[in-house]
């Protein structure tokens, strides 16, 4: 999956990130808390704040004990809620840790890691890509830099 950012859906202001499949293909919309939006953003933006975030800290904790993200999976969707695992390589062994999607492609952007949907997630919430329509993709595209303005590395100081 290609992460396209982060955007407001309006008129609830309810934060989502959109996941595209490689080639053009469907478009995953998930909702996400405001935290979380902000985390994955900045990360986007290549922000640095005065003190690490709780991903920033994940990141490091992994590389410190040697462990490497191998991928993010989004594995289901159940009652409206999407589930996502984090493929980790440690000792020469894989560990799957369940998360939240949020947290698991914020933790993604800060490593580079892959992110990829099973086909039962994709056909259940995928929704056909913007191809064509370059009007939408621009307004989402605007949508993403309003939220980015809006973001303060020192919100997140303490």
């Amino acid at each position: 999956m290609e992460l396209l950012g982060v955007r407001l859906e309006l008129p609830a202001n309810a934060p989502v990130v959109l996941l595209r499949e490689q080639g053009g293909g469907r478009v995953l919309p998930i909702y996400i808390g405001p935290e979380e939006a902000k985390a994955i953003a900045l990360a986007l933006e290549g922000v640095t704040t005065p003190r690490p975030m709780t991903h920033d800290l994940m990141r490091d904790l992994l590389r410190a004990l040697g462990a490497s993200v191998q991928r993010i999976v989004l594995t289901e969707l159940r009652e409206s809620t999407f589930y996502a695992e984090v493929e980790l390589a440690l000792g020469g062994a894989v560990h799957r840790v369940s998360s939240r999607p949020s947290d698991a492609i914020a933790l993604a952007v800060r490593v580079d890691a892959a992110i990829f949907a099973s086909d039962e997630v994709l056909d259940d919430a995928g929704a056909p890509a913007l191809e064509g329509r370059p009007e939408e993709q621009e307004q989402i595209v605007d949508e993403f830099r309003q939220f980015i303005e809006q973001v303060n590395p020192e919100d997140f100081s303490s």
